[in-house]
């Protein structure tokens, strides 16, 4: 799919031409680049709505205790008219659908089909493990503890295990390691994982979470107020209208 697409943006189209040139056909990438070129380019970031919308997805039923995704549970005050009751929407008209971040296992996202916008979902265990992680982590700790004959485990044996394993790999290895050559494997195993969780802790990118209550400021005396300068809307480029002005 990725091919096809490099192929297509950079392949003439007979639809695509520009005024100035109306005997060749333009590529898209061409196409965009000569609009660009006339008309500019006005960046804009994605907001917390566009982060939510393009992280990944599970279909999941909402029950008394709230949503389980890969053994752990979510719930919030929100979700209460909701608990066992259909979506309407989704493959079977009965899950709901829910976004998660791989990075950041502390909340998920819940679409509202009714009301629309999302309902934020805590873990439950979040005041007990406060620690960052991601899937990785979470992952690797199950894994540690089904080896070791504890399958299936609890969700709160899991959440153990993962801020222990982030904890020892934050203390760094032994001065004089006496470990066999199995368990030092499982060492640097654990040192990787905890190197990629802390790695992807504290993103570039903002991570949508609830807003903190303000606390109401005090009130400025009029004489040191400061002059604000006059703020100047910038426009969002259009590029239909813009191609309207072209013939």
């Amino acid at each position: 799919m990725q091919e096809w697409i490099v192929h297509w943006q950079n392949r003439p189209h007979d639809g695509l031409r520009d005024p100035l040139m109306p005997g060749k056909a333009l590529s898209p990438n061409e196409k965009y680049a000569s609009l660009v070129a006339a008309a500019g380019h006005v960046p804009v970031a994605l907001g917390p709505e566009e982060y939510i919308e393009l992280l990944p997805r599970h279909w999941r039923t909402i029950n008394s205790y709230g949503i389980r995704i890969n053994h752990r549970t979510y719930d919030s005050s929100e979700l209460n008219p909701f608990r066992r009751q259909p979506s309407g929407t989704g493959p079977d008209g009965r899950s709901w659908e829910v976004h998660y971040d791989p990075y950041d296992i502390s909340r998920v996202w819940v679409r509202n089909p009714r009301a629309g916008g999302w309902i934020t979902a805590i873990w439950r265990h979040l005041r007990t493990a406060p620690m960052p992680m991601g899937e990785l982590a979470w992952d690797h700790a199950r894994r540690v503890l089904a080896q070791r004959g504890t399958d299936p485990v609890t969700e709160d044996e899991i959440a153990q295990a993962a801020v222990a394993l982030l904890d020892r790999a934050a203390d760094g290895p032994e001065e004089a390691p006496t470990t066999p050559p199995h368990a030092s494997r499982h060492g640097r195993r654990e040192r990787k994982v905890a190197a990629r969780t802390r790695a992807t802790s504290a993103p570039a990118w903002p991570r949508p979470a609830p807003e903190p209550a303000q606390e109401p400021s005090a009130t400025v005396p009029a004489d040191e107020e400061d002059e604000l300068a006059e703020v100047v809307p910038l426009e969002i480029f259009d590029a239909r209208k813009e191609a309207e002005k072209w013939w």
